[in-house]
């Protein structure tokens, strides 16, 4: 770069804050995709410090108890839905046992059929003239009506579910909530539900209250707060954690304290009765302050308490929440603290919350906290790095990063209040690691070493480029999708075993110069000479997205070059060289492999492995080239290609097809396209066992062109596959047993 370390570090201040901007704008900038990204990160770093925050050894909360309609209570009472009466039974047994407040996480929505009304209906009109006995039997037999009987016994509250996208109605919804102010901005903070499904209105007149149930995971599919109000039709109506507590304190005026931030309107808490003040976010809903993971409540079977098999003790004086953790019916939750939660024990949490007074809370003046704590990092480190050395440059973000963390925490134990941490670690991530890229990476040190790694692989003007970026390339192992040539000179034993050690170097030497030439010239990278063997690639280290297209231009040049050099190696008294080509494309692992002693940058994978197999066919189809399916498709209709075969060569246990490229597609002649055409039609023909058609047609192109050596190979196929029986679902797969 030609800097003074001064000025360099001036620069990287400078440059530092536009990285600290660039920080900013992730975090609160309006960019849809960075965004989401964002604030994945900043919800992992909630869940994070919530898990980290949990009280170890918490102990059980005995004042809220779950009866537990589990995988045992259903084999033990049969599938649900259970009959009212039996609900009924178990409600009764509740009540009798002590428990203040019952609260159903379940949706009574669907009338019971009762047996009566059955018998009555299969007899027809036999069934009018029945005695006053059996309509009296129909009364008694009714379930729901013995369930509302029993929810008049004592304090009982419903759940239900709002549908904030469908406007399907069922059930009767108790009545809405009163409001103990007029707030403008109150209910427009609130999201609108268009539909709900909620009990029978014979359950819903005979319960004390009834609640909604319904809980939006967020975008990750993680539940991490609950909604306690919910609006419809202008209505407030109560969450069932809400609603129970309003009825276990007889707490009746709700209070919403709301207002216009960045001209929105958004809620800040929720009062009731002037004595609990619960705060949410801007749409109602409460951070839920998880006590532990699942089992942080006592839980007490449904069949136990139906068979009378518990501690009285465990329901007196309690509140009780009738929910379910059986999988079949789908009430577990992912959460924070357990990617398998029932939804029963978020409401017991949220309840347990409310009676301690103890929240989470992200409040309304959180957002500029965040902003300008972030500013402050960033600003501090933007100007302190760039002028220490790497051990104390460490140790700084370290240290800024570990007093992020510290007040955090300090803020969410002593006060509930929820400050971002992913945006300002961020913020010190960004500024580390661009100095220590500016300082290890950017340098002229860099530039210089990489011509020192690549100058032996690829051409001078490639490594120019990667000069420009230097921070973009480096010997590290990586997975990308390139294409690589094997070229091999035909019988080369024989060639060897006719030349002088001398003479055959000089020969080598004088094949490899131009072939080198032409695979730099296609911006290609050379991998190795082994023998009489070029192996190179393309699309690393600079990126190609027309490697497929490169490759097949290279091993066209590198035919006509074989071509052009025969008169020239006759003049010297060498013999003719011919070459077999072979490319494929596809994923491999590319980078800097070997051992300590010697290393070398290179590509592995299967795919590497075909292209060396393809090489190998080239003498068995009398071709020059030949390329796999993945080329063909990569490289396009830029080329003129004849499909030679399908094939499962050695090693593979998948087919695949072949092909051999011609010449470019503005350089095909009329007469080339009229015979790759006869010759498809003619490959058609033989894959459909039209055997005698597809011969002639075989036959005509080898008599118009003796040289071309796989029509007289398909002939010879021909017969062979008209003595076997090879059954209708034959492919035309050809099995290559050698390489």
């Amino acid at each position: 770069m030609g800097l003074t370390p001064r000025r360099s570090r001036q620069l990287a201040s400078l440059f530092g804050l536009g990285v600290l901007l660039l920080a900013l704008l992730i975090q609160f900038g309006n960019l849809p995709l960075v965004n989401t990204l964002y604030q994945q990160l900043e919800r992992h770093t909630y869940d994070q410090r919530l898990s980290y925050h949990l009280a170890k050894d918490q102990p059980v909360d005995p004042r809220i108890v779950i009866v537990d309609i589990d995988e045992a209570s259903l084999l033990r009472e049969g599938r649900w839905p259970w009959s009212r009466t039996r609900v009924a039974e178990l409600l009764a047994r509740l009540q009798a046992s002590g428990a203040i407040l019952v609260g159903f996480d379940i949706l009574f929505a669907e009338p019971e059929r009762n047996p009566m009304v059955t018998v009555m209906d299969a007899l027809g009109e036999e069934g009018i003239d029945l005695p006053p006995k059996w309509q009296q039997l129909t009364s008694q037999l009714d379930a729901d009506a013995t369930l509302a009987r029993q929810l008049a016994a004592g304090d009982v509250v419903l759940g239900y579910t709002f549908n904030p996208h469908q406007p399907h109605r069922s059930g009767e919804l108790p009545a809405a909530l009163p409001l103990g102010s007029d707030n403008p901005w109150a209910l427009q903070a609130l999201p609108a539900m268009a539909g709900y499904s909620a009990p029978l209105p014979l359950l819903t007149t005979h319960s004390t209250g009834a609640g909604f149930f319904s809980l939006q995971p967020d975008p990750d599919g993680i539940v991490r707060r609950a909604p306690l109000l919910a609006k419809y039709q202008e209505q407030l109506y109560p969450s069932l954690s809400l609603e129970m507590l309003r009825r276990l304190f007889f707490l009746e005026q709700v209070e919403l304290q709301a207002g216009l931030i960045d001209g929105k309107p958004e809620l800040e808490s929720i009062t009731l009765d002037s004595s609990l003040t619960i705060p949410t976010d801007s749409h109602g809903n409460m951070l839920i302050p998880f006590r532990g993971p699942t089992g942080s409540f006592p839980y007490l079977p449904a069949h136990q308490l139906l068979s009378g098999e518990f501690d009285p003790e465990l329901l007196l004086g309690n509140i009780v929440l009738v929910g379910t953790t059986a999988p079949g019916l789908f009430d577990l939750r992912a959460t924070p603290v357990g990617e398998i939660y029932p939804g029963v024990e978020v409401h017991a949490n949220l309840i347990a919350a409310m009676l301690d007074q103890q929240f989470l809370h992200e409040p309304s003046w959180a957002r500029g906290a965040n902003f300008a704590l972030a500013l402050f990092i960033g600003l501090l480190l933007a100007l302190l790095l760039p002028w220490l050395r790497p051990a104390w440059l460490l140790l700084s973000s370290a240290t800024a990063s570990t007093l992020v963390v510290v007040l955090s925490g300090w803020f969410w134990v002593e006060h509930g209040l929820i400050l971002a941490l992913a945006g300002p670690l961020l913020v010190v991530a960004l500024l580390t690691v661009f100095n220590l890229t500016w300082g290890y990476f950017f340098e002229s040190l860099t530039r210089h070493h990489l011509k020192e790694m690549f100058g032996q692989y690829v051409p001078p003007e490639l490594v120019d480029e990667m000069s420009e970026s230097p921070g973009s390339f480096g010997f590290e192992g990586e997975s990308r999708e390139l294409s690589v040539l094997f070229a091999d000179v035909r019988s080369f034993t024989t060639i060897s075993e006719s030349l002088e050690a001398n003479e055959l170097k000089r020969l080598l030497n004088h094949y490899f110069t131009p072939m080198t030439r032409l695979i730099f010239e296609h911006r290609g990278t050379i991998d190795k000479y082994v023998g009489d063997m070029i192996m190179a690639f393309w699309g690393a280290p600079v990126s190609n997205e027309q490697h497929a297209a490169a490759a097949i231009d290279t091993a066209l040049a590198m035919l006509a070059e074989t071509e052009r050099l025969k008169p020239e190696f006759a003049a010297r008294g060498w013999p003719e060289v011919n070459i077999g080509v072979g490319i494929n494309s596809g994923l491999m692992n590319v980078g800097d492999m070997g051992s300590q002693y010697r290393r070398s940058y290179t590509v592995l994978g299967d795919a590497v492995n075909l292209a060396s197999r393809l090489e190998g066919t080239t003498k068995y189809y009398g071709v020059g080239l030949v390329i796999g399916e993945r080329t063909r498709e990569l490289a396009g209709d830029a080329f003129v290609y004849r499909e030679l075969d399908r094939v499962q060569v050695k090693g593979k246990h998948q087919a695949i097809t072949v092909y051999q490229p011609i010449c470019r597609g503005d350089e095909a002649t009329t007469t080339l396209l009229d015979e790759l055409d006869q010759y498809h039609r003619a490959l058609a023909l033989y894959r459909a066992q039209a055997w005698e058609q597809a011969d002639a047609l075989f036959q005509a192109l080898a008599e118009k062109a003796p040289q071309t050596h796989i029509y007289t190979l398909y002939r010879e196929r021909i017969a062979e596959c008209r003595l076997q029986n090879l059954g209708a679902d034959w492919n035309g797969v050809y099995v290559r047993d050698n390489k």
